[in-house]
């Protein structure tokens, strides 16, 4: 991935991120995927008062490439206030998909900074061996 689609791709999370509905936490997240042929796929989350209920972002984002018709995927940005790693139930759901992937976290207060990590690195055991991994 080229310095240019990196950067429409953490802008692409950073936009997801101000449409989140957070109104019980006030901590929004935005994720956005990049599929293997460049298109953007934006989530962000949703609470629900029934906590059990709320989406995240990248769940979010995977459902909308899936309603648009993509499976496969080269990156994925998260931008959050603290640049926060993906929860256990969105890493298992990227595995169905990905058996690897780049994913930039992207922290945005109180200083703005990127770290890359993978996603075989944040699970490395992941559950089956059903979808595209």
């Amino acid at each position: 991935m080229d310095d240019v689609t990196r950067q429409q791709l953490i802008l692409a999370a950073q936009e997801a991120r101000a449409q989140a509905y957070a109104t019980y936490s006030k901590f929004t997240v935005g994720a956005a995927l990049l599929t293997t042929d460049g298109r953007l796929l934006r989530g962000c989350n949703v609470e629900n008062r029934s906590l059990g209920l709320t989406q995240c972002a990248e769940r979010v984002a995977v459902g909308n490439a899936v309603v648009e018709g993509y499976r496969d995927f080269q990156a994925l940005a998260i931008a959050s206030c603290t640049g926060v790693t993906p929860c256990g139930a969105c890493r298992q759901v990227l595995a169905e998909f990905c058996e690897d992937l780049p994913i930039l976290l992207v922290q945005e207060e109180p200083v703005s900074a990127t770290r890359e990590v993978s996603l075989r690195l944040l699970l490395p055991d992941r559950f089956g061996g059903t979808g595209a991994a």
